[in-house]
């Protein structure tokens, strides 16, 4: 079987990838959603005070010096299924890019700890089961339970 092509051109891949939005995705207004409807306020892309926090996370809760960031398993390269598939056109190029990125939000991460946040991402394939979703959020906000700075449950 020999490689796999793209049936696109780089032109209309070029026009369909700078069209997926960074900001308000589904995901995001979901959790912003279950959120909103259990009494939390919280600031958008990272925005705290007067300033911008590193990485710009989704959720800022000032009060509390929590954040949420919601990323898709694709593009942060998650290590569920969604996130493990790798493009088989331009491979090297999508390698290259979502493991810049994980290096970037693991830095970013850092950054936080280090300034005394306390860290959450969300991963779009938990978003399924809202139920689960919902009670992980609440613990986190109240207990810190789930943080990445934290020990597992």
């Amino acid at each position: 079987m020999g490689p796999s092509r793209d049936l696109l051109t780089p032109e209309q891949r070029s026009r369909n990838m700078s069209r997926i939005r960074g900001k308000d995705t589904k995901p995001e207004l979901l959790v912003r959603s279950l959120l909103h409807a259990k009494g939390y306020r919280y600031r958008l892309h990272g925005r705290a005070g007067a300033g911008k926090l590193p990485g710009r996370p989704d959720l800022v809760f000032a009060g509390r010096r929590k954040v949420i960031f919601v990323n898709g398993c694709f593009w942060h390269f998650h290590d569920c299924k969604g996130g493990l598939h790798a493009p088989a056109a331009n491979a090297e190029f999508w390698e290259a890019k979502r493991s810049r990125t994980r290096e970037r939000d693991s830095a970013q991460r850092e950054q936080l700890l280090a300034a005394g946040w306390t860290v959450l991402t969300v991963w779009e394939c938990e978003l399924k089961d809202h139920s689960v979703l919902e009670q992980r959020l609440t613990e986190f906000l109240e207990n810190g339970y789930g943080a990445e700075d934290a020990e597992p449950l």
